[in-house]
């Protein structure tokens, strides 16, 4: 039983994923995609020291860990005409930028930071809209793994990170958004973002900070025995 916004959560480590939402350079550094819009990606980059030791967490209790990316193929075949007319003229999906062609597969600017990198057996899961479940294989890995209820960490809280949630919520799956390990932009829309989350007794999920889930996750792991993490790679 963990404390959370609306209530206490009755959390199953042994059915329960991390989900790490688009950690991606394009996004988090200086002169990326986020930055040529004109935000502060410092904002966004706050998460990455807290998300840091849950990911570690996570994984001394060989917790399922996914990792997604957004992004496109080169040819931009999967990208609506609605999305790639988006943004600046100059700085829009598939245009050059700092770290390589804006949000397309292969890119470096495409990949996640170095401090939150996937390690070996890790889910990586490519996707093309905001929602982590729209047009991947993301459901049917959660099946795979007996996954019912999901850790949601990430970028932004207001974007990927909510419509994630709210996929997530209808597919049945309890979601626990880790408070201090998403990030947005706009300061309101990070606290409002939470907010709507646990709203009217929790309508899309709870709300917990990272060091309740860090202290759940480092109990299961002095209780329970060393196994072995299956080696799948989703992209």
């Amino acid at each position: 039983m963990i404390a959370a916004q609306p209530a206490p959560l009755d959390l199953d480590l042994a059915r329960t994923a991390l989900v790490i939402i688009d950690m991606q350079r394009d996004f988090l550094l200086p002169g990326g995609f986020g930055e040529s819009l004109g935000n502060d990606v410092t904002l966004l980059q706050r998460v990455v020291a807290p998300l840091t030791e849950l990911l570690a967490a996570a994984r001394a209790a060989e917790m399922l860990v996914i990792h997604t990316r957004e992004g496109h193929l080169p040819d931009l075949s999967d990208c609506p005409p609605a999305k790639l007319n988006r943004g600046a003229p100059s700085q829009r999906i598939g245009d050059p930028g700092v770290y390589g062609r804006i949000l397309i597969r292969g890119e470096y600017g495409h990949d996640i930071v170095d401090e939150l990198a996937p390690a070996a057996g890790e889910v990586v899961i490519d996707k093309p809209g905001k929602g982590a479940f729209y047009a991947t294989d993301l459901d049917a890995v959660l099946a795979e793994h007996g996954i019912t209820q999901l850790l949601v960490t990430g970028v932004t809280t207001e974007v990927c990170v909510h419509t994630t949630t709210r996929e997530a919520n209808d597919r049945g799956f309890e979601c626990i958004v880790v408070s201090d390990c998403v990030g947005s932009y706009f300061p309101e829309f990070q606290r409002v973002g939470l907010e709507m989350i646990a709203a009217q007794g929790g309508i899309f999920g709870w709300t917990a900070p990272s060091g309740v889930l860090i202290a759940a996750l480092t109990d299961q792991s002095a209780a329970s025995p060393s196994t072995t993490v299956p080696d799948t790679a989703v992209s």
